[in-house]
């Protein structure tokens, strides 16, 4: 099995040694099953927006570095808010509409949205031309 190396807080490992035993043992069954509930969030989450309105999500974390404690639903908002005011449209999605959208995602939800747009910006892929397919390959 392919090894990862997770930086975590004092916190976070006592957590898993409480939980799991070990800190291995924790995060060998939490890390499988982050990913997989990440992927069956986005999936289910990209469903309730349009391909533009994801297109806005994605460039509203263009140059962001998402940190655990800005990854709320209150961030998400920030950002919009923040891309219209730069711009002024978001490739032709209502602010309105999008907000509305997004007001009924909880905390998770929308940190799997922001996760998933940040790392479109740092994937192999990301170009202008491949965001279509980023956001179909969900």
């Amino acid at each position: 099995m392919p090894q990862v190396a997770a930086r975590i807080n004092e916190r976070q490992e006592r957590w898993l040694k409480d939980y799991f035993r070990t800190k291995s043992a924790g995060a060998e069954f939490i890390l499988p099953w982050a990913v997989d509930t990440f992927f069956r969030a986005i999936t289910s989450i990209k469903g309730t927006f349009t391909p533009s309105e994801l297109k806005a999500i994605i460039e509203a974390h263009r140059d962001v570095r998402l940190l655990p404690e800005y990854t709320r639903l209150s961030s998400l908002l920030q950002r919009i808010a923040g891309l219209c005011e730069r711009n002024g449209t978001l490739h032709g999605v209502s602010r309105a509409a999008l907000e509305t959208k997004l007001k009924r995602l909880d905390d998770t939800e929308a940190t799997a949205l922001m996760v998933w747009a940040s790392a479109f910006w740092v994937s192999r892929t990301c170009s202008a031309e491949n965001m279509d397919d980023y956001i179909a390959s969900y």
